[in-house]
């Protein structure tokens, strides 16, 4: 992966808590999956939902495809569990990062090392844990997890 933007770990602590405030259809029905694409600063560029994980993800990869974006630069988070088609998708697009709120699955894992993707779970109140390439993050001024041990 050839992105080499750095994230702060307070500005991905806060991410799931900007998307959950955005999440219109998840607040009327409880029923809806998010995905979004958020810069190193933590600004929200583009917020999707959907009942099924995987078509919220294709929502924000097509927007940014469309818009332009460079998404070697940015971020994604996931409100569901990160599993391996999800990170196929990402790896893809060339998204660098994925935040996401459930624990990713062991394949998903193995890929993320693979492709050099920094991989996070477990994403809430104000705080997650890095199961690959912790290389972007800077966890210096927070308590963030790291797992490194190998699978």
């Amino acid at each position: 992966m050839s992105g080499n933007a750095g994230f702060d770990c307070a500005v991905l602590a806060a991410v799931p808590e900007a998307v959950r405030a955005r999440q219109s259809l998840f607040q009327a029905t409880g029923g809806t999956h998010a995905a979004a694409l958020f810069d190193a600063r933590g600004k929200l560029l583009a917020v999707r939902e959907d009942v099924g994980r995987h078509n919220a993800l294709d929502k924000v990869i097509g927007y940014a495809l469309l818009a332009g974006l460079e998404m070697a630069e940015l971020g994604v988070f996931l409100s569901g569990r990160a599993s391996l088609e999800l990170i196929v998708k990402a790896a893809r697009a060339r998204i660098p990062v994925v935040l996401a709120v459930s624990a990713p699955t062991e394949a998903a894992i193995k890929l993320a090392e693979k492709t050099e993707i920094t991989l996070a779970g477990f994403a809430r109140e104000k705080s997650f844990t890095i199961y690959a390439g912790a290389n972007r993050i800077d966890c210096s001024a927070c308590g963030t997890t790291l797992i490194n041990t190998p699978l």
